[in-house]
């Protein structure tokens, strides 16, 4: 499984806690629990995306894996707004714009 470097995870991973705050929480509440408070995206790889979920007031990570196949650092951006697509599909609402 090829894995990116440590300043590649970094970099996605604060553009998202900061930008995507709110698309965090949408991709987990679809894909892992529709009962998360709060969602911060904790790590990656390729296969897919970890968060660090809060539901009912206790902690836990949950792996959702990619839909699309992820080699290099621009999959990942492809794949993540796949899945945010997805996951705004799958609960009914309107994406926000890009």
């Amino acid at each position: 499984m090829p894995t990116f470097a440590p300043e590649v995870v970094t970099a996605v991973l604060a553009h998202m806690n900061t930008d995507h705050a709110e698309d965090n929480l949408v991709i987990v509440r679809a894909f892992a629990n529709a009962d998360a408070a709060a969602a911060n995206m904790s790590g990656l790889d390729a296969d897919g995306g970890d968060w660090t979920v809060t539901v009912h007031g206790a902690e836990r990570v949950v792996h959702i894996p990619w839909t699309i196949p992820v080699a290099e650092r621009a999959d990942i951006r492809r794949a993540v707004t796949l899945m945010y697509r997805s996951a705004c599909a799958r609960l009914g609402i309107e994406p926000r714009v890009p």
